[in-house]
C-alpha cells in the first residue's frame, strides 16, 4: 500500500503517525501520573499536539525512509520523562506506564481494523483507515520489543533477574542511538520477526 507515494499520501502517513505517536506518549504520561509521578505532566505530555512527542529521526525519518523503500515502517517517539522514585509499585509501575502506549496503538488498530472489516469504504477514507491500522501495528510491535529504551523492556525488566537488569540499565544508558543501532546492525534478524508478528496481528484483527 505504500509503494508510489503521493505528496498526498506522505501527508496522510505523517498526520497519522503524529497522531498515533501522540496518543501513544501521551498515554504513558497519564498513567504515570495515576502511578503518582508528576514530571511528565509538569513537561506538557499529557496532550495530544505532536510536536510536544515527536523525535525528528525516529518518528519522522526513519519511517519515512522505510515506506520510500517499499518497507512496513518502524518508528518510535521522543521518551516521556519518569521520575522512578515516586512511582507506585515500582518496578510492576514502570511496566504499567511502558506497557500503556502500545496497548493504545493495539486499541486504535483494532479499531480502524474492525472498521475496515466490516464496512466498505472507497478512496480517502479507505486510506486513512488502512494507514491508520498499519501504523499502528507497527508502534505497538516495534515499541514492545524488550529492548531499551522500548517500551517491551519496561515490561521485561519487572520480571528480569537482577543480573540482566544491571545489563538493561547499561544499555538504556545509550538512549536513542542503541535502538538505531539495533535498527541498522540486526534488522536482518529481526525484521522478518516484526513482519510476521505484523502479519499475524493483521490476520487477527482483519481476516
Amino acid at each position: 500500500m505504500f509503494s508510489n507515494l503521493s505528496v498526498v499520501n506522505i501527508s496522510v502517513i505523517l498526520f497519522t503517525i503524529f497522531i498515533s505517536t501522540a496518543l501513544h506518549e501521551m498515554m504513558h504520561a497519564y498513567v504515570a501520573l495515576k502511578l503518582g509521578d508528576d514530571l511528565a505532566y509538569s513537561r506538557g505530555r499529557i496532550t495530544l499536539n505532536p510536536m510536544s512527542h515527536i523525535d525528528p529521526i525516529l518518528t519522522v525519518a526513519l519511517p519515512l525512509v522505510m515506506l520510500l523503500m517499499g518497507l512496513a515502517p518502524i518508528l518510535a517517539a521522543k521518551p516521556v520523562p519518569i521520575n522512578v522514585s515516586r512511582v507506585r509499585g515500582h518496578e510492576m509501575g514502570m511496566a504499567l506506564i511502558g506497557i500503556a502506549g502500545p496497548l493504545t496503538n493495539l486499541a486504535i488498530a483494532i479499531i480502524a481494523g474492525t472498521v475496515l472489516r466490516f464496512v466498505q469504504f472507497d478512496g480517502f477514507i479507505f486510506d486513512f483507515l488502512a494507514t491508520l491500522f498499519t501504523i499502528n501495528i507497527s508502534l505497538f510491535v516495534f515499541n514492545m520489543i524488550p529492548f531499551p529504551p522500548l517500551d517491551g523492556s519496561r515490561v521485561l525488566y519487572a520480571f528480569a533477574p537482577e543480573p540482566v537488569q544491571r545489563v538493561m540499565e547499561q544499555i538504556e544508558g545509550f538512549g536513542v542511538f542503541g535502538v538505531i543501532l539495533l535498527v541498522t546492525f540486526l534488522s536482518p534478524v529481526i525484521g522478518p520477526v516484526l513482519d510476521s508478528v505484523r502479519a499475524s496481528l493483521a490476520h487477527l484483527i482483519i481476516g
